[in-house]
């Protein structure tokens, strides 16, 4: 594998992390970032209305972290979606040149932005590869079906010799992305609060450049997420809030498509009831216990979307 020589500075490079009462994930996270070599200019970590002591944490490891730290606490819970908007609104009007997002729940392999460095020249919109809990390789579904508006699960796992693949979607968990795209696309919808939200994100960034996940594994989850093992694939487990906004933040997508003159309603029909399908599937033997909790937890996400469908909003924009 071959890569034009890149002349990637590290310190024009900003992590943010977003975390919601969980200081002991955010402290590994913060471990790994101290360990790094090279490190980023600065982390901005936002907090979402925490009530635990992650604004103690986050001061212990202020002089030990080896670069700028930048904490904002949030006055209110605003969802993993509010919260990367919140930590790239600020990592943009830092003057970062790249923002690589993250979760609380990883901690980041020492040469990490290294890795993602050599390929800063080539592209600006950059996903890396994941360890698992367990130290397996993750399967990240990279590609959607655009019209349908979900992801293939089918797309492939393996890499050729050019080291990277194109992909029309995002993920929030390791997503590496240059402020000129930023400046394009907008910054993540706060509205979504949870789900969608960064699939509509990368499928943005791959109208306006060439998104690309690369083969490097630069992320470890720390987490253990109760999932079906299909082999490569996996399908996680759910939950009744989860449900709820899988299902109305479909029209949120729906949005989306229309203002970019993408949408055709019956493919995206089709993706719908593939999706409230799928949630059906990820019922567990718990929930199918409390089957009337799941149905009002749907039939308030349909609502819900009936409701967004008919407000027209717009993303947060850059001045």
């Amino acid at each position: 594998m071959t890569l034009t020589p890149a002349a990637f500075d590290p310190l024009t490079a900003t992590i943010v992390a977003v975390t919601f009462n969980r200081s002991g994930l955010l402290s590994r996270l913060l471990t790994s970032i101290s360990e790094m070599d090279p490190k980023p200019g600065r982390i901005v970590v936002i907090d979402n209305a925490s009530s635990d002591d992650t604004s103690e944490v986050v001061e212990s490891f202020r002089d030990r972290l080896g670069t700028e730290l930048v904490y904002r606490r949030l006055e209110t819970n605003t969802g993993g979606s509010g919260g990367f908007s919140a930590g790239m609104q600020t990592a943009y009007e830092l003057g970062s040149e790249w923002i690589w997002l993250m979760d609380d729940d990883v901690e980041v392999i020492p040469d990490g932005l290294a890795k993602m460095g050599r390929w800063s020249e080539r592209f600006r919109s950059i996903q890396g590869r994941r360890y698992d809990f367990d130290g397996s390789e993750f399967y990240w579904q990279y590609r959607i079906a655009e019209r349908m508006g979900i992801p293939i699960p089918f797309a492939p796992a393996e890499f050729d010799d050019s080291g990277y693949k194109e992909m029309n979607s995002g993920c929030f968990e390791g997503m590496f992305i240059h402020r000129d795209i930023v400046r394009q696309i907008g910054l993540p919808d706060p509205r979504f609060f949870i789900y969608w939200d960064d699939q509509v994100y990368g499928w943005l960034a791959s109208r306006v450049t060439t998104s690309v996940i690369v083969n490097e594994f630069v992320l470890r989850r720390t987490r253990e997420i109760k999932q079906w093992d299909m082999g490569v694939r996996h399908m996680n487990a759910s939950s009744n809030a989860y449900r709820y906004y899988i299902m109305r933040n479909r029209a949120l997508i729906k949005q989306y498509y229309r203002a970019n003159e993408f949408y055709r309603s019956l493919p995206f029909g089709v993706g719908t009831v593939a999706t409230f399908a799928k949630e059906l599937i990820r019922v567990d033997h718990d929930d199918l216990g409390a089957g009337r909790d799941v149905q009002a937890s749907l039939d308030r996400a349909a609502v819900a979307e009936v409701d967004a469908d008919a407000r027209v909003g717009t993303r947060n924009g850059l001045t």
